[in-house]
């Protein structure tokens, strides 16, 4: 039963004058309770990066292969499915889909989907692909996969899985939470019960200290394109939630940084280095998340690709 539910049923009774008859426990029933939640297990697995060289193919389905073995509820893809979208041929772009709809089966449970920058058709100019073309930008991503942000539950826990990429007019993309996709953020945030813990999904960081591991770079980015640039909107909208961990891609290392007493987890990358070895000492692999007593906890699973034409950092 939502607040703005209750709250009606409250008007009601007091129509009626029987408000007196309310009790705690009948308020609490209405609600889910922490103590019914059951424990589960479910797997992040992020940036796989798919591609036919480098083993690109293999590496996911070993990926994908391992994860299988753990017994986990669902999946949550981060985000970059393929490699690339965004500056190559249309027709490259449709066969990198096909290849990774046929290598996600081995993952054996059902899959949501994340968008993440490589997943979006044609935004480099080099691609050749025009802008009115039916497919161009995310239409590709939610041709095959769907709503590119949406919400769910499982087992008394509400999922939300954001679209932090955001297009620019010159045709590259910055990390940005769109105006309406925030509106849509905090009507669903404003209809949950109080206490329900929440567990977000996205692909460029909201937090995140990966600009603390990187050179200091002479030239500043044309782009904010490392992190979410109006992360402070989301933050500000979880404030007074029971969000459990926001789970997090693009950066291909693992990472947890607390704020504010929300956890926010990078993790490592199927692809690892792009199909060349470890991304600053993480190896290719996938994340195993585990929910229970009102806590979200994480361990990094690596995959055991070895790279064909390691350049390991």
């Amino acid at each position: 039963m939502t607040s703005l539910s209750r709250r009606r049923f409250l008007t009601l009774l007091g129509a009626t004058g029987v408000s007196a008859s309310v009790t705690p426990s009948l308020l609490a029933a209405a609600a889910p309770s922490a103590q019914a939640r059951e424990a589960f297990t479910f797997l992040f697995v992020t940036d796989a990066h798919l591609q036919p060289e480098l083993n690109g193919v293999v590496g996911t389905d070993m990926a994908f292969k391992k994860a299988r073995a753990v017994k986990a509820d669902f999946a949550i893809n981060g985000g970059d499915h393929v490699f690339d979208a965004l500056g190559v041929p249309k027709q490259r772009a449709l066969t990198l889909f096909d290849l990774y709809d046929k290598t996600e089966q081995d993952l054996g449970v059902k899959v949501y989907h994340t968008v993440g920058n490589h997943d979006v058709l044609g935004i480099y100019p080099a691609s050749g692909i025009a802008q009115d073309d039916p497919l161009y930008g995310k239409k590709l991503f939610e041709q095959r996969f769907g709503k590119l942000y949406y919400s769910f539950d499982h087992k008394g826990h509400h999922f939300i899985v954001l679209d932090s990429i955001g297009i620019t007019p010159d045709r590259a993309y910055e990390g940005r939470i769109d105006a309406a996709q925030l509106q849509w953020l905090a009507t669903d945030l404003a209809a949950l019960p109080s206490g329900t813990p929440v567990i977000v999904s996205v692909h460029i960081p909201l937090v995140t200290a990966f600009g603390a591991y990187i050179p200091e770079t002479t030239v500043a980015p044309a782009h904010h394109s490392l992190s979410v640039a109006n992360a402070n909107q989301v933050l500000d909208l979880f404030a007074g939630h029971n969000v459990l961990g926001v789970l997090q891609g693009h950066t291909h290392v693992n990472e947890t940084v607390g704020w504010k007493g929300v956890q926010y987890i990078t993790s490592g990358a199927v692809c690892g280095n792009w199909w060349h070895g470890t991304r600053l000492g993480t190896p290719e692999g996938f994340t195993v998340v585990t929910v229970a007593n009102n806590k979200l906890t994480t361990h990094y699973e690596p995959s055991g690709f070895q790279s064909v034409a390691p350049q390991n950092t």
